[in-house]
């Protein structure tokens, strides 16, 4: 592979502190050496990146790839190809295919298929529990060894307190976090929206805010029994914010992610009956989205993590109750955070790299996340200023599910670089 000299970018680095002009030189596939009027090699790439960000490559730690089992809505080369149009370097593969990913032959089937994709690199997540069910805890050790970086049955919540007990105290032997769907079944069962004044206006159940917060605070009470690490997927509400924050405070060992959709969108995108407003946890009120920007500026919320969940249109045109939860996100979350965050200053831009990279790559213990010295050359850059209508048609996803048709967004991804080589480029994208 040739050598890649990125000359002259904006070089945000938070994993060391790093924000300002500086050349990037790339050998190997690793991060040679970062400074001012670097050489480039014989036969080197040399790319302009003058006015434009790099950065370390983005990571997603909670995307749906669908594959195996539901391939016509998205597959790991798909889904990996959308990441790298997104920026992303690394994607952490949920386990809710069909069949599920809870043994050692299906880890190794999402690894094999990843290494394939020639986009984002794909780590897999295994099931916690056999199936999904709730019943049986997977085989972590063996899960670990074929290449799962963590186990969820997101999707499906672990009912019994007892077995998350476990699992927590399971996973804490391979050092490994257990990443939770928060919801109470029987507060949910049966909504397809936020409980509050749209949903009455429109007929529709509605899911309360407690049904997430009852297990937020249950899950931060047993990782602080057991000492394991709890990851809480897709925060939604001002007191789930509120009670991590104070799990942290204690010293649990607990992180948090939240998703674009839930600090952009508010329950009243569901008005119009629009299925692609429907997700799980569902978008909540004004105040919900006020406090979940505060907890990723404070660092209660440590990342940024799409949820990338596509359909197949036909599934998404029932109606709002029938419609499947979900949406996809890889290709707008930078925007989304660059012009929902960074322009009205919830966070500056190396805060947004950060819970969109070195964090995300920190909890789930991703070789990611940094241009150190040696380090994989996994990298985005991108033009900050560039403006964009968002298309569906025009993403690389098998699937258009996105509420966010329409919309103007800043921040264009022009290269993506995954272990030294281009995965993605603006001109060809």
């Amino acid at each position: 592979m040739k050598p890649m000299l990125i000359r002259g970018g904006r070089v945000v680095d938070p994993s060391q502190d790093h924000d300002g002009v500086a050349d990037l030189l790339i050998v190997d596939g690793k991060i040679e050496a970062q400074g001012k009027k670097l050489s480039a090699p014989d036969g080197a790439e040399t790319i302009d990146a003058k006015g434009k960000v790099v950065a370390p490559g983005l990571v997603d730690i909670h995307v749906h790839l669908r594959e195996p089992g539901r391939e016509d809505a998205e597959t790991v080369a798909s889904g990996a190809m959308a990441a790298a149009a997104g920026g992303f370097t690394s994607v952490c593969a949920m386990p809710n295919t069909d069949p599920v990913t809870d043994n050692q032959a299906a880890v190794g089937f999402i690894v094999k298929q990843g290494a394939a994709a020639g986009g984002a690199r794909v780590y897999p997540i295994g099931a916690t529990s056999l199936g999904q069910a709730g019943k049986q805890l997977s085989e972590f050790g063996e899960m670990v060894a074929a290449g799962a970086v963590a186990v969820s049955d997101d999707g499906h919540p672990i009912v019994s307190s007892q077995l998350m007990r476990t699992a927590l105290e399971y996973a804490r032997s391979f050092g490994i976090p257990v990443a939770e769907h928060c919801e109470d079944p029987y507060l949910f069962q049966g909504g397809a929206m936020h409980e509050g004044t749209v949903s009455t206006q429109l007929g529709l159940k509605g899911i309360p805010a407690a049904a997430e917060e009852i297990m937020v605070a249950r899950n931060i009470l047993l990782a602080g029994l057991t000492g394991g690490h709890v990851h809480l997927c897709h925060m939604s509400t001002r007191e789930s914010v509120n009670l991590i924050r104070r799990g942290k405070e204690r010293g649990v060992n607990v992180t948090a992610e939240a998703a674009p959709h839930h600090f952009v969108l508010t329950h009243e995108a569901c008005r119009g009956y629009d299925t692609n407003a429907k997700m799980n946890p569902p978008l909540r009120e004004p105040e919900d989205v006020e406090a979940v920007r505060a907890g990723l500026a404070d660092g209660t919320l440590d990342a940024i993590a799409t949820d990338h969940a596509p359909h197949h249109y036909e599934l998404k045109e029932r109606e709002f109750d029938d419609a499947p939860f979900g949406v996809i996100g890889l290709e707008t979350a930078l925007g989304l955070g660059l012009t929902q965050l960074v322009d009205t200053g919830v966070l500056t831009l190396a805060q947004l790299i950060r819970c969109m990279s070195s964090e995300p790559a920190r909890i789930f213990h991703l070789p990611a996340g940094t241009l150190r010295k040696g380090s994989s050359a996994d990298v985005v850059v991108f033009d900050p200023d560039a403006r964009w209508v968002v298309d569906p048609a025009r993403f690389l996803s098998k699937s258009r599910n996105t509420p966010f048709t329409g919309w103007e967004l800043r921040g264009r991804v022009e290269r993506t670089i995954v272990g030294g080589v281009t995965v993605f480029s603006g001109a060809k994208g």
